[in-house]
């Protein structure tokens, strides 16, 4: 063994140990690793850098864009939540949130798929009474499966991709190929779910601290002309069961109905009154076509990004007690406009513009971002906050956003495009339409992700040039016998044990020198190696910290490790039985 394979060896020990081990971000431990094998001379810096222009990575880069602009324009949410019906069972639940997760993860990276997915699923699990725990696994599963539809679904096949386009005398996967082994096993993965988790899978409660006395605004709604809930009841539109909200009045011309009966049907004009906790006033303004009442007039989109929502306070000597919400014209006066109001638990019973303001009152603000420092020495106000997380949803431009990602993936899977062009030009498409705020556009990117996949590439391509992978493929070979199926069991099996331990891109991009050095070795395509290693790569159930949606949705489910090692596990290995089934007889040997 020589130096640089011992060096590389080392170096790799301490990246597993340190992405398994310990709470260090996992882009700074690669970098760290990448540089030790970069100062030493084990690879070169054009070798170590190579990673960072690698297409996969540039073509992620841009997804983060189109899959923001969906989020921002409510192009997924309302479909989400309609897609996912009215289950009476546990079962039948996670079929309807499987199923178009699925769907949805094959057209767009399954990371965003999950993190727009889980405050839809979170709002359904508790008006249906579900228990979250049991349905946010299976999401973040579903995503996988998903993801392994198509050449974009997931990061990881992007990076093996771009892997296969660097490597001499290989092809890339065509926009819908991995789906002949994908579909195989998202059909399994599903049916393993439905039967497996009603044992495997202990219902949790959230690590959540719930307030006893949560602080609640009246909030008034006003229903457009030409809204989707127009004709429909109030229970078929959706606002009988909000979260943490009810509906206590409804306002149709000069008739208030006070107890509003579900079968009400809802028509343009009515004014909704709905009283609850500040996370679901946010929900309320995601819905299409319903307007807040206090906005004299629709601000164009461009200007309302820019705006942030707030909570300010209403101070003793304010110029505003005593004055009605009508009268005060936030608007023109603050550049704001009042979202809601709460008054210490106290019942509103008036329109919210004939509330007249008192000393204490606490206003949700929808209002410019540099509010917070114009009026924090203002005597109208004494306490101001920020509310973190909240982006106004602009409805009327997600049609332009599903048209973008609509042409985006037929121009990938025609050939008319490579997939970095017309990610590249989607992203561009979504700021130029006014689907993201062009300031906005830089924010979507995670850059921790596209700075770890650089640098697990620059340690394979270390792994590469050292000598170090022919070393680990001639031991693959010495323990299967020279047999190839039994070299891709082991590719499986060696990958998917990285992958939960160090995540799934940096397995992919350790694994792929070895791979490929087995292929040669056994004189046979390198193809199904390449298949296997990424549906491999993609199948890390087993851990929370394996896959970035396992990680997401392991706080907000109240999960354990174990839970995901009990339920996972035995789907990896499911998952892995049919890959090698299925992988030799669509991609021959």
């Amino acid at each position: 063994m020589t130096l640089a394979i011992g060096l590389t060896l080392a170096v790799l020990i301490c990246v597993v140990a340190g992405l398994t081990l310990t709470a260090l971000s996992p882009d700074l431990i690669l970098v760290g690793g990448l540089l030790v094998l970069m100062v030493s001379g084990v690879v070169g810096p054009e070798d170590a850098l190579s990673g960072f222009s690698n297409e996969g990575v540039a073509t992620i880069g841009a997804l983060f864009i189109v899959a923001d602009g969906m989020r921002r324009t409510g192009g997924i949410g309302r479909a989400g939540a309609w897609l996912l019906g009215a289950p009476k069972t546990i079962a039948r639940a996670q079929l309807r949130l499987m199923a178009p997760v699925a769907g949805l993860s094959a057209l767009l990276n399954n990371t965003p798929v999950v993190a727009m997915m889980m405050p839809v699923v979170n709002d359904w699990a508790r008006r249906r009474g579900l228990s979250v725990s049991q349905l946010l696994i299976p999401l973040s599963y579903a995503s996988i499966f998903g993801g392994l539809l198509t050449l974009i679904g997931t990061s990881t096949t992007l990076v093996v991709n771009g892997l296969l386009l660097d490597t001499a005398g290989q092809r890339g996967f065509s926009m819908f190929e991995l789906a002949q082994v994908g579909l195989p096993v998202t059909l399994v993965g599903v049916v393993y779910i439905l039967v497996a988790t009603r044992w495997l899978l202990p219902e949790r409660k959230p690590a959540r601290q719930q307030l006893d006395n949560p602080r609640e605004y009246m909030v008034e709604m006003v229903v457009e002309p030409g809204s989707p809930v127009v004709g429909r009841s109030i229970e078929a539109a959706g606002l009988r069961h909000l979260p943490g909200m009810f509906l206590s009045e409804l306002l149709r011309g000069t008739e208030l109905s006070v107890a509003v009966a579900p079968t009400t049907i809802i028509q343009a004009g009515d004014r909704l009154t709905f009283v609850g906790i500040v996370e679901s006033v946010i929900d309320l303004q995601k819905i299409p076509g319903l307007v807040l009442a206090t906005e004299s007039r629709r601000e164009p989109a461009g200007l309302r990004s820019r705006r942030s929502l707030l909570e300010a306070v209403i101070g003793r000597d304010s110029r505003l007690v005593g004055v009605t919400v009508r009268e005060a014209r936030f608007r023109s006066h603050y550049n704001a406009v009042i979202v809601a109001i709460a008054r210490q638990g106290a019942r509103i019973d008036r329109k919210i513009g004939e509330i007249r303001l008192e000393a204490g009152d606490t206003l949700l603000l929808e209002a410019a971002p540099t509010f917070v420092a114009d009026y924090r020495s203002s005597r109208d106000f004494i306490l101001l906050g920020a509310i973190d997380g909240w982006s106004p949803v602009a409805h009327e431009r997600a049609p332009i956003a599903r048209g973008i990602l609509l042409l985006m993936v037929v121009a990938a899977s025609t050939g008319l495009l490579s997939m970095l062009e017309a990610s590249c030009l989607a992203a561009a498409a979504m700021v130029m339409s006014g689907c993201i705020p062009s300031g906005q556009a830089t924010r979507a990117i995670d850059w921790g992700v596209l700075l770890g996949i650089g640098a697990g590439l620059g340690i394979g391509a270390a792994v590469s040039s050292s000598g170090t992978a022919p070393l680990a493929a001639a031991a693959v070979l010495d323990i299967a016998y020279d047999s190839p199926y039994a070299a891709l069991a082991l590719v499986y099996g060696m990958t998917t044990v990285l992958a939960n331990l160090i995540t799934t891109k940096a397995a992919a991009a350790l694994m792929f020198p070895i791979a490929l050095a087995t292929a040669e070795h056994l004189g046979v395509s390198f193809m199904p190696f390449a298949v296997v290693l990424t549906v491999a790569a993609a199948s890390a159930y087993a851990t929370p910290i394996g896959y970035q949606t396992n990680l997401m949705v392991y706080g907000p489910g109240g999960y354990r490790g174990a839970d995901f090692l009990r339920v996972g596990g035995p789907l990896s290995v499911v998952v892995g039985i049919v890959t090698i089934l299925v992988v030799p007889q669509m991609w021959p040997l």
